[in-house]
């Protein structure tokens, strides 16, 4: 074995690896962290009692009633997640042209919020402002003769359906239907009625992407979809225009904004929080959760080690927090060990 003092001075001065030799100095010059407070957790709700259905492109993720999903949201109360997203799937006799049942005052949603706030008062409740779950057509909004989705139109059922939320108690609603103009709408509608601190994340960057196909499943919206989305969600190709929705969006009123999907948009959400200075969310959505969980049911990759890797990317780039279908796992792995993805697993060779 060569004595390390043997070749002194025939190397650098400046050795980075000093201070990652020793996992003290490694937390030290950590530059960030993950915590459970860092998550959102997505919920997908279903009608009926003591029944929680399988999503089969989404292993281990379920479609819950409300006695299942307050259990699921006690659970991620108690593991330190402050927040919650409710997505329904509803019955399909419920489902129309215009959407009505979004804003319906006892329709699924608005029954779970009143019952989960009762519940759980400090946990924070966020529900999208979208029609997709709720058309014949699974579109985000109203479409004309030629499938082509209004925006004006659609902007009048939303502005219903976030009044509708914030009556049952929401604590934030987050419009995700891309549509022109509808975060100032939908503020301006909240303030008159008397809901000012009611607040707004905004899917403001939200990409017409191939990554979104679990989630329609999970939502039923999947196989009635007419056509595709992009003409009003985001070209993938495009990053200044990404911009230019968030500062509409900004303001228009929105308290937060939103970047999705995640991981491969990373650019965009550094690039988001480095212009704007503002709270941005990341989603690291259906696809993402699906492909890492098939490839760690076939042992090709560490599930734990890539989940909380791929959380703190999103953190490095700039996230305030990440909406995550891992969230209670995440939050269960991070509370069991202090250690960073980077230290934890098995020793480096």
């Amino acid at each position: 074995m060569v004595a390390s003092t043997a070749f002194t001075g025939q190397f650098p001065q400046t050795r980075l690896r000093r201070l990652r030799k020793h996992a003290f100095s490694r937390k030290l010059i950590q530059e960030h962290t993950l915590s459970p407070s860092d998550l959102i957790y997505p919920l997908f709700i279903q009608a009926g009692d003591s029944q929680q259905t399988s999503i089969p492109a989404m292993p281990g993720i379920f479609r819950h009633t409300l006695d299942f999903a307050l259990k699921e949201a006690e659970k991620a109360y108690a593991l330190g997640i402050p927040a919650i997203m409710l997505f329904p799937a509803i019955l399909p006799d419920q489902k129309s042209c215009l959407a009505e049942e979004a804003y319906a005052k006892n329709g699924l949603v608005p029954t779970f919020v009143r019952a989960l706030k009762k519940k759980l008062p400090n946990l924070g409740l966020i529900v999208d402002v979208a029609l997709d779950p709720y058309t014949t057509h699974g579109h985000d909004g109203i479409v004309d003769q030629t499938g082509y989705v209004l925006n004006d139109e659609t902007n009048l059922i939303l502005i219903k359906q976030a009044l509708t939320l914030a009556k049952a108690g929401v604590d934030m609603v987050s419009p995700s239907d891309m549509m022109d103009g509808r975060i100032g709408v939908i503020r301006k509608a909240l303030d008159e009625q008397g809901f000012i601190h009611t607040g707004i994340l905004a899917y403001s960057a939200k990409y017409a992407s191939a990554y979104y196909g679990p989630f329609r499943q999970a939502v039923h919206s999947q196989s009635l979809l007419i056509g595709d989305k992009k003409t009003y969600q985001m070209d993938p190709a495009n990053i200044e225009e990404a911009l230019r929705e968030v500062a509409l969006d900004i303001q228009e009123g929105a308290d937060m904004v939103m970047v999705k999907p995640g991981l491969p948009y990373l650019d965009v959400l550094a690039k988001v929080k480095s212009t704007f200075a503002v709270p941005v969310l990341a989603y690291q959505v259906s696809g993402e959760y699906a492909m890492i969980k098939a490839a760690a049911e076939r042992q090709w990759l560490d599930e734990r080690l890539v989940v909380l890797e791929s959380l703190l990317a999103f953190k490095r780039a700039g996230a305030s927090a990440i909406i995550s279908y891992y969230a209670l796992e995440a939050a269960k792995w991070m509370n069991a060990s202090s250690l960073t993805p980077h230290d934890a697993g098995t020793p480096a060779i």
